[in-house]
């Protein structure tokens, strides 16, 4: 689930919209082949995502058929309101009816499956180049937010990308996220057989000195992460054991788990309060 950002609009905000930005659900078919059209610009012509399989010029896979699409309109474009960010959602109810969740397909998620109560797959996530700005990040968490209460959710999820393949040189931020944020066994997804890359390739533990030494300085590690994962984090997110590398869409993935209960006040006061 890459992320990207956003210019601000000029024209006034209405009910349910900043600055002239409005988030809500897709609500036509027209709505959501323009948030496949977005992802198609983003995920293959922006960061160079291998040939898709769907239509031309969209980015369409069997999930997009059963799934919520998160959208974020702005109504300044012309000649009419433009999708610029999109993020896909699965709930667990929707899911078991229809093959299960995108995050199996590269990770073991049965300890997730194990909570009880409604789930939330998140994923597919990205917002226009012309439009990446710290207020279009906020009116994703927003429309999050407010799915999440409408539907109860107890638990997200979701495979959260780091950009490139190489997993050599992505060794610091694996091994940030594997020491400093790593699932409790209850929640902790696996990598599949066969896919799993270990994110423990830095050792931890060390002087600053050593580390350095080492090529790992966590705080220079946690500041490569893409900021909607750092977002995660921060309000009490986890990832779980392993990666995977994803050569189509030219990432390395983790499985990003949020547990809402433990969701940081801070977080909850702001988002899921404006959210509702």
């Amino acid at each position: 689930m890459a992320l990207e950002n956003l210019r601000r609009p000029t024209v006034a905000a209405a009910p349910g919209e900043t600055q002239g930005l409005e988030v809500r659900l897709a609500a036509s078919a027209a709505e959501i082949e323009a948030a496949q059209a977005l992802r198609y610009r983003v995920f293959y012509e922006e960061l160079g995502a291998g040939s898709p399989a769907g239509a031309a010029g969209r980015d369409v896979d069997a999930f997009d058929s059963v799934c919520d699409h998160l959208i974020i309109l702005d109504h300044a474009c012309r000649p009419g309101p433009a999708v610029v960010g999109t993020y896909r959602l699965l709930r667990r109810s929707v899911a078991e009816r229809h093959g299960g969740f995108y995050t199996a397909t590269e990770f073991d998620v049965a300890p997730l499956l194990s909570n009880p109560g409604e789930l939330l797959e998140l994923g597919r996530s990205c917002v226009a180049p012309t439009h990446r700005t710290r207020a279009t990040m906020q009116l994703l968490w927003r429309g999050i937010a407010g799915y999440v209460l409408r539907h109860g959710v107890t638990l997200m999820f979701g495979c959260a990308s780091l950009p490139g393949t190489d997993v050599e040189a992505l060794a610091p931020a694996l091994a940030y996220l594997h020491h400093n944020h790593l699932a409790p066994e209850p929640l902790r997804a696996r990598a599949l057989p066969g896919r799993y890359v270990a994110m423990d390739r830095l050792p931890a533990g060390l002087g600053s000195a050593e580390q350095a030494a080492a090529g790992f300085e966590p705080h220079a590690a946690a500041a490569t992460l893409p900021p909607l994962l750092k977002g995660y984090l921060r309000v009490g997110g986890f990832v779980g054991d392993g990666a995977v590398v994803d050569t189509a869409f030219n990432t390395t993935d983790v499985c990003l788990i949020v547990p809402m209960d433990g969701v940081s006040r801070k977080y909850a006061a702001h988002f899921l309060h404006r959210g509702a």
